[in-house]
């Protein structure tokens, strides 16, 4: 610059640059998804949550604290669906979150929001897997039992899927994320003829809890603990932008893509969560591990119905596993591209599938299965992970728009930097309630964090790749920068 002062977006002063070829090894097939199948991506990536997960808030707030929450986090993911629909629209590439806040915040913001949103797509499919294997030994299915063998399978079919081809691979969640949403409007239907508004508070109330009430019998703060559980009704939905590069037209299918996908499951999240505590009553759905199976059993002998919602339980958690490795191996691709990680970890197959990205996460999360077993405290460390980076996502709207008011924005988001100020400020209450929940968790995830920020601090923040596109787009804005106070 003319007067020697640094640009606050300027790259890191020391970029290696990758020989020619470089970038034709580490490139995804570009045109594959559709708004279809990207709408399918989003509700794929929640859909499980539908099944089971929600129902452990009503032990923390009660049918109106997790009513509450669940209303509060819905409105957080919406405003930041919006936030992210005007982000994905002017940095259309794998990168998603991370190359957003690299914009925004620069390198150190980039890798807190795309470690963060690692943590959560590492840790959802290990403990998803868990899942899966305690519905296939329920079910009896080929006479298997939950254990390391069901879950070595899952990785390796579905990720043997996804290296096949990324068209294939979201047609297959598609189907299979259609099943499930169809099973829950069955469900809702079955279970809303048997509603009783008498059920839905019938937890006893806590009478020292500040507040209590038979709506709320643990009180206000109930409310705020439930704030992680209502979580589960929308959870992963973000992930829509990572698949950027592999979209026909990305600045238009996105945003309309990702607020289809959220119009979806807000409506799914409504009826699932009343038809079941009305069916049952909230007492018994709270210390169910299948919530909507239990209210389908008020006798607790099975039914035809609930047999079909427990089968279609599993197609759901099938369809959130599966989404969730694609969504990890973008992010870790997109990372690695750039040289905020190993590089290795970026090539791409003669398919352009990220083989080294879908293979080391998905062998890290089969270990991760097999020597933990414990897919609620996976789940809560994925939580924290996500909530961090919903708010720097959000944050990186605010500063884009107040920044650099003039940048092209094929679309943009509907009341501006008040949405996205709405998705932060619920993002930063939602993660404080992770601790409320789960400290250990929230403590597992920081450690991790800390161990990420070091390999970054001291290596791989010299060592960045300017021709990756996240970078290139910060260059770019450095030197529009300069050119505008020269």
């Amino acid at each position: 610059m003319a007067d020697g002062t640094p640009s606050r977006t300027a790259p890191s002063p020391v970029h290696e640059g990758p020989d020619d070829g470089y970038l034709e090894r580490r490139t995804l097939r570009r045109g594959s998804a559709g708004p279809l199948l990207l709408t399918g991506l989003g509700v794929a990536y929640v859909v499980s949550g539908d099944f089971s997960g929600w129902d452990a808030g009503l032990s923390e707030g009660g049918f109106g604290g997790l009513a509450i929450a669940a209303v509060l986090m819905g409105l957080m993911y919406t405003c930041l669906v919006f936030a992210l629909a005007e982000l994905s629209a002017i940095l259309p590439t794998a990168g998603g979150g991370y190359g957003f806040a690299r914009r925004a915040l620069g390198t150190w913001g980039g890798f807190l929001t795309g470690t963060a949103i690692l943590i959560e797509y590492v840790l959802a499919p290990a403990a998803i897997a868990l899942f899966i294997g305690e519905y296939v030994e329920s079910l009896n299915l080929f006479g298997l039992e939950s254990g390391w063998p069901v879950y070595l399978a899952c990785f390796a079919l579905f990720i043997g899927i996804h290296l096949w081809g990324v068209g294939e691979a979201l047609r297959f969640s598609l189907v299979v994320t259609a099943i499930a949403v169809v099973a829950l409007i069955i469900f809702a239907c079955a279970a809303l003829t048997e509603f009783d508004g008498g059920s839905l508070n019938d937890i006893p109330v806590d009478k020292d809890a500040f507040g209590a009430n038979s709506w709320l019998p643990f009180g206000i703060l109930g409310i705020w603990a439930a704030f992680p559980f209502g979580m589960w009704f929308f959870l992963g939905v973000e992930g829509v932008p990572l698949a950027a590069e592999e979209t026909k037209d990305p600045a238009r299918t996105l945003p309309k893509a990702m607020a289809a996908a959220m119009g979806i499951l807000l409506l799914l999240a409504l009826v699932t969560f009343v038809a079941a505590c009305g069916a049952r009553g909230s007492a018994a759905v709270a210390s169910a591990g299948d919530p909507l199976v239990e209210a389908l059993q008020p006798d607790g002998k099975a039914t035809v119905l609930s047999r079909i919602v427990n089968y279609a339980g599993l197609a759901g958690l099938v369809a959130s596993f599966f989404s969730l490795i694609y969504a990890g191996s973008r992010q870790l691709f997109a990372l690695s591209r750039a040289g905020y990680l190993p590089r290795f970890l970026s090539l791409t197959s003669r398919r352009k599938a990220p083989y080294l990205g879908l293979l080391v996460p998905g062998a890290l999360g089969f270990g991760l299965a097999a020597w933990s077993e414990d897919g609620a405290r996976m789940l809560n460390v994925a939580v924290f992970g996500a909530t961090i980076s919903y708010a720097l996502m959000a944050l990186s709207h605010i500063v884009l728009r107040r920044r650099e008011p003039g940048l092209h924005r094929p679309y943009r988001t509907p009341g501006g930097v008040v949405t996205s100020s709405v998705a932060f400020v619920l993002a930063c209450s939602a993660l404080v309630a992770t601790f409320l929940v789960d400290k250990d968790a929230a403590f597992i995830a920081l450690g991790v964090y800390a161990v990420a920020l070091a390999y970054f601090a001291f290596y791989s923040r010299h060592r960045l790749v300017a021709a990756a596109p996240e970078e290139e787009f910060a260059a770019l804005a450095a030197a529009e920068a300069e050119l505008s106070r020269d």
